[in-house]
């Protein structure tokens, strides 16, 4: 057991400082009040040295990696916190294997989320993307009926998954006059419901075959692996759109690009693939009625800063024996 020496901070690991991958250089000043980094980098230089320092591990954008090697290497690793909600990047039963906690952060990107799949809907509905390359093309030539899009005050919001961001879709989307239809494990309250003037859909087959705009703001598991595939794709509107900002294996690509391609749904707005990016000759990038972002759902500079501080408040809680206010337990 490693003993701190007084007025030592506690040392965590991050995978780097700036880069693809690595946390924010804002975010540094905050983190050093109460931690000594190290990066991943400097760790597989001194790992005798150190590895026995490292009590807490921050992972951003799903690095660096957790495997059983290196939870063998951190003898006093006691938490793991993660930048975002999803934890499908991350063997649970593993980690929790070792005696480390998990945390994720879902107070901090719930609202940013939301805007973004009410971003999605609005750019795919309106052709935003479309209409802008006609904006600046050299020639201006279009044609009014080719770009005419669909109205989204009066249609029917379908949101399969209820949880926080599915609430907060829900509010927004009330705020645009939608209809809204839901989907979930569990119905929310009444009181819930009707602040939103949303109605569930025990079966998710009604939802997809009503809803003008299906939006997927579920968590990938075995059960919601290719959550929509071929079947359900074709139980919907031939009018409709399919916005995806929940992980990109919940739906089946394959099944996707032939819906699209073949005139079965009319359009889809994606803030996630599988895998990320996807390849450059994949087909999905081909097609005029798809809209792809690369993982922006929580990507403003406020909501990032909210989740570093959502870190800390789970690591120190775990590193002072206290309750994480954010933990993930294993299922």
């Amino acid at each position: 057991m490693y003993i701190m020496e007084e007025g030592e901070l506690p040392w965590l690991l991050v995978n780097e400082v700036g880069g693809i991958r690595g946390i924010l250089h804002s975010h540094v000043p905050f983190l050093k009040k109460h931690f000594h980094l190290i990066t991943m980098k400097e760790f597989l230089e001194k790992r005798k040295d150190v590895g026995k320092k490292v009590q807490a591990i921050y992972l951003w954008w799903h690095k660096p990696v957790i495997d059983k090697e290196l939870l063998q290497s951190l003898p006093n690793l006691k938490v793991i916190a993660n930048s975002g909600v999803g934890m499908d990047h991350l063997d649970l039963k593993l980690i929790a294997s070792f005696g480390v906690k998990m945390a994720n952060a879902p107070r901090a990107v719930s609202s940013t989320t939301a805007d973004t799949g009410m971003a999605l809907l609005l750019a795919s509905a309106r052709r935003l993307v479309e209409v802008h390359n006609i904006s600046i093309s050299p020639s201006m030539d279009y044609c009014e009926a080719d770009i005419l899009g669909i109205k989204v005050a009066g249609a029917t919001l379908g949101i399969i998954g209820m949880g926080r961001i599915g609430y907060k879709i829900a509010v927004r989307a009330k705020a645009f006059e939608m209809n809204i239809l839901y989907h979930n494990r569990t119905r929310r309250k009444v009181q819930e419901e009707q602040a939103v003037g949303a109605t569930y859909c025990k079966k998710i087959d009604s939802l997809l075959q009503q809803a003008d705009f299906v939006m997927l703001v579920v968590s990938l598991t075995p059960q919601t692996h290719k959550l929509i595939g071929k079947r359900e794709l074709e139980l919907m509107k031939p009018t409709a759109t399919l916005i995806n900002i929940s992980r990109g294996a919940v739906v089946d690509q394959e099944a996707l690009v032939a819906a699209l391609q073949t005139g079965v749904i009319r359009a889809a707005a994606l803030d996630v693939t599988s895998p990320e990016p996807l390849p450059r000759d994949h087909a999905l990038l081909k097609l005029k009625n798809v809209i792809i972002t690369p993982h922006l759902g929580i990507k403003t500079d406020k909501a990032t800063y909210m989740i570093t501080e959502e870190a800390v408040e789970n690591i120190l809680a775990a590193l002072n024996g206290l309750p994480l206010p954010s933990e993930v337990l294993p299922s």
